[in-house]
């Protein structure tokens, strides 16, 4: 059986490390890398890795979040303002900032471009975050907590 639970670390970490260099297209071009490396894969067995590990299909193919590009110079500069992030439906992500801290941070995020961003509306210590999806919503956290970190 190719796709037993001893070779599920090893293999994640195989997964991790090609998406770490580049997007993956679709789950049959990583089952392919995989093979190629010797780790027994299937769509499967991919499909639930990277469910597992968080990634995130953007117009440029599956992703790690946090992966493709470091965090802008100006993100992490505000991040000292950030107070708390709460997803608020699966949409919706609402950043409370320091007062008076909100605009300058959702100039920010705009600035970001990042693909899983549809849009934000910034008040006065309070930032809303409009997503897609809920897989998206994640991935914003995930990219706000590592310019946090």
């Amino acid at each position: 059986m190719p796709n037993s639970v001893s070779e599920q670390p090893i293999r994640r970490d195989a997964i991790r490390k090609i998406l770490q260099h580049t997007p993956a297209g679709t789950q049959q071009s990583l089952v392919d890398a995989l093979n190629a490396q010797g780790l027994g894969a299937t769509q499967s067995s991919v499909s639930r890795d990277l469910k597992d590990l968080g990634a995130i299909k953007t117009k440029r193919g599956y992703e790690l979040p946090g992966s493709d590009t470091a965090a802008p110079d100006e993100l992490v500069a505000l991040a000292d303002f950030v107070r708390e992030v709460l997803p608020a439906g699966p949409n919706l992500t609402v950043i409370k900032t320091a007062i008076g801290a909100a605009q300058r941070v959702a100039l920010a995020l705009d600035r970001s471009n990042w693909p899983e961003m549809v849009g934000n509306i910034g008040g006065d210590d309070t930032v809303f975050v409009a997503t897609q999806s809920a897989a998206n919503q994640k991935a914003i956290i995930a990219r706000i907590a590592q310019v946090r970190a």
